[in-house]
């Protein structure tokens, strides 16, 4: 068929993929992703064919699914979360020239700012910024004045990527720079392991989020000036009962 689907699978649980990525994975010939996500939807769909490559070989990943596809191949490429959100949807799009004929389609899937806040509670119900503290691709300064626009705008900021083997100091710099301008009593979050085994959270202030440990699976949560804790989520006011 020459096409690739671009797939978000969500968070990791197969209750939490949307029914039509679901169904592009059963209709297409090859799956093919990072091997993390791959093993994430292996044993729904024992009868395709997969591919496989580890971390930093996105490029890599996308030649070989539009390779499959300019051979005539229906493939699925599957990323966490939303395809279009830190997913591969845009470099498929950036390599595509070199296949002609090949097409893409992009599948929405759940992304974890989304599956986070909701493991939460509801801290996104006002206007929110995701600002990913990986500097792999975006240079650490550019990840700073991010951080120092949306903290200063007093929105309520989603960190993705908030700390690796090589970048543990990362977390506690991000809020530092955001407690130029937040309280350290703001509300805060984490959501792990969100769709998979060992699933949990934790509500907390920015005073406390800037000493606590998190890994690449953790997605951050840090509120606004009205985020409160009710019932014991993390809740942003839009201002409903004050319009």
């Amino acid at each position: 068929m020459n096409k690739i689907y671009v797939v978000g699978i969500g968070p990791g649980e197969y209750e939490q993929m949307t029914i039509r990525a679901e169904r592009v994975l059963r209709e297409c010939d090859i799956i093919i992703g990072y091997t993390v996500y791959v093993d994430l939807v292996k044993e729904h769909f024992p009868d395709k064919e997969f591919m496989t490559t580890p971390m930093r070989q996105e490029e890599k990943r996308c030649h070989m699914a539009l390779k499959q596809a300019a051979a005539g191949k229906t493939v699925a490429m599957i990323c966490s979360g939303d395809a279009g959100i830190y997913g591969m949807t845009g470099l498929i799009y950036e390599l595509k020239d070199r296949y002609p004929g090949v097409e893409v389609e992009s599948v929405s899937g759940v992304s974890a700012v989304i599956s986070g806040a909701g493991l939460l509670g509801a801290p996104l119900i006002h206007d929110f910024a995701v600002i990913s503290l990986s500097d792999l691709l975006t240079p650490w300064e550019k990840i700073e004045r991010r951080l120092l626009a949306a903290a200063e705008s007093d929105m309520v900021i989603c960190l993705y990527n908030p700390s690796s083997m090589k970048r543990k100091d990362y977390l506690k710099r991000a809020c530092d720079i955001v407690l130029n301008h937040k309280s350290a009593k703001t509300v805060c979050g984490i959501a792990r392991n969100i769709g998979r085994e060992g699933q949990s959270f934790s509500i907390l202030n920015l005073g406390e989020l800037r000493d606590t440990e998190v890994d690449m699976f953790s997605t951050v949560f840090i509120g606004n000036e009205q985020t409160a804790v009710i019932d014991g989520r993390m809740v942003t006011p839009r201002g409903y009962r004050h319009g």
